[in-house]
């Protein structure tokens, strides 16, 4: 695995294993693949105050504090699979691809597994 690989996906359902928010389970939101961090729905919560901008007449912003979610590092968060957490593996699967002529050709792309139950997640 390189650098910029991160196992999870944005829509995974994930629990915190580690940070204030321990053992708070949600939903991916995005996924910063360069920093290795991930944005978890309802984890990680700041609040950001904003000024008011009166620029262009009523095209401005009102101010404000706004609460979003910080990233956290991927390695702070588990999938979620039945009523646990799992790791996540990689397996071939061999598929049956068709070309633009008609034809079909016995390939193999990759999928991934949990590691506790060895099913395609």
């Amino acid at each position: 695995m390189g650098k910029n690989s991160v196992n999870i996906k944005k829509g995974d359902t994930v629990k915190v294993i580690a940070g204030k928010d321990k053992g708070v389970e949600g939903k991916v939101i995005q996924v910063l693949r360069e920093e290795q961090r991930v944005i978890v729905e309802g984890v990680n919560r700041i609040k950001r105050h904003t000024k008011v901008v009166n620029q262009g007449g009523r095209a401005g912003t009102t101010g404000g504090i706004i609460t979003a979610e910080a990233p956290i590092h991927v390695s702070n968060v588990m999938l979620v699979e039945g009523d646990g957490v799992t790791r996540i593996g990689f397996k071939r699967v061999p598929v049956t691809k068709r070309r633009p002529d008609g034809s079909t050709y016995e390939s193999e792309r990759s999928v991934r597994i949990s590691r506790k139950s060895g099913k395609e997640i």
